[in-house]
């Protein structure tokens, strides 16, 4: 026989019962609707952690000040002020891993346009700050090298900032007042929206950090933190070691001394992100595949209670000439085709949840065609695999006995 009179058929039987053929389908409908939204949402949280990491630069590391320990305490990052502009041009001169560096100084401050005001953070930064942190300019341009030489009092505004103060006009050109200091509005930053902490990247005046350090902190020689590139994704590793071992000589620290600084390599966080991500995916996607082995053994159930029932219809085909091939082949396509269409329908059950989800709470889904696909695949082996020992006994009646049963 050929494949489509063997699908007719199958369906054919199938249709004679409805509501069961439907209520056997049911645990496959659940449990392919269930992996799919599982896996949705961890490759959606997979995807926020990646962007929000991609949203921090590429290939980055970040320098922060401290820790070192004092009389058996740890102060933490931010506690010491070892950190100087000089260690990051040492860091950008002397290290073969790194391409780019930017110091950092940040300070919260009141900024004026005419009648309206808003409170920001202002960030400073050297004019490689772009690059580092992948962030291009939508309007006029970023700072150079001479405006941070000068400590210029030059700004460029996020888009929440030009929002509340401009009203989404442009903004190149004015002038706005930070801390009762008058700044030049020199570029518009794209924007970025919210972090994974909810945090609003846009809310942002950056500024060359010469002029946070002169005008807003009293002309400290020391920064805060700041950011470095690494030549390439894999280089990052290399660069936080050469880093270490530059800073730890230029701070004259011994052998037995702890850091005074830290060195935070973003993609050890994306990388131990995903990893978390991919055990949560995998551990969902296995308590939701127990409903898929609930419903094969549903298949199974009712695929015995149909040879049963259709004791002497076997008897009858292998009386007018069908072998145990045909028999076997009638009553597996059967346990196949229940499977396969749960799958499809567990499918679209599976898509409508992960969208509901991303609609109603607001988190972030993505639908793998990978798990689609496996889906549908193992509820298909699924219908082969719990379908066989029905078929088999089936197809090993005897004809006489078969022809006899009440």
């Amino acid at each position: 026989m050929s494949i489509w009179v063997i699908l007719k058929i199958a369906l054919k039987a199938l249709n004679r019962n409805k509501i069961r053929s439907v209520l056997t389908m049911l645990g496959i409908i659940i449990g392919v609707g269930a992996v799919i939204a599982m896996v949705s949402l961890g490759k959606g949280a997979q995807r926020q952690v990646q962007e929000e990491i991609a949203s921090m630069g590429t290939n980055t590391l970040q320098v922060w000040t401290g820790s070192m320990r004092s009389f058996g305490v740890r102060g933490g990052m931010g506690s010491m002020n070892t950190l100087t502009a000089e260690d990051f041009g040492a860091i950008l001169n002397e290290c073969p891993a790194v391409k780019a560096v930017s110091p950092s100084a940040s300070t919260m401050a009141q900024v004026v346009f005419g009648n309206q005001n808003w409170s920001s953070r202002v960030e400073g930064y050297n004019e490689q700050l772009p690059e580092l942190r992948n962030w291009k300019i939508v309007r006029g341009s970023f700072f150079d090298a001479s405006h941070v030489k000068s400590a210029a009092r030059v700004a460029v505004l996020g888009q929440t900032v030009v929002n509340e103060l401009f009203g989404g006009g442009d903004p190149v050109g004015q002038s706005i007042r930070i801390k009762n200091l008058p700044f030049q509005v020199i570029g518009v930053l794209n924007a970025k929206g919210f972090n994974a902490w909810g945090r609003d990247q846009d809310d942002v005046i950056m500024v060359p950090y010469t002029t946070v350090q002169k005008k807003f902190q009293g002309g400290v020689l020391y920064v805060q933190s700041g950011i470095v590139g690494a030549v390439s994704s894999r280089a990052t590793y290399v660069a936080q070691e050469q880093i270490t071992a530059l800073l730890r000589q230029r701070h004259r620290l011994g052998p037995m001394q702890d850091d005074d600084f830290t060195v935070r390599n973003l993609s050890e966080i994306a990388d131990a992100a995903e990893a978390t991500n991919r055990v949560m995916t995998s551990l969902l996607a296995s308590i939701a595949a127990v409903s898929l082995l609930v419903g094969g053994i549903g298949i199974m159930n009712i695929m015995l209670v149909a040879v049963s029932e259709r004791t002497r219809e076997i008897g009858i085909r292998m009386a007018i000439g069908a072998r145990p091939g045909h028999v076997r082949i009638q009553f597996l396509s059967e346990s196949v085709v229940l499977c396969t269409l749960g799958g499809i329908l567990g499918l679209a059950l599976g898509v409508a949840s992960a969208v509901t989800i991303s609609q109603v709470m607001g988190w972030p889904t993505l639908v793998s065609p990978n798990a689609v696909i496996i889906s549908l695949v193992f509820s298909a082996a699924i219908g082969i695999f719990f379908g066989y020992y029905p078929a088999h006994k089936a197809a090993g009646m005897d004809p006489i006995e078969a022809l006899r049963y009440e």
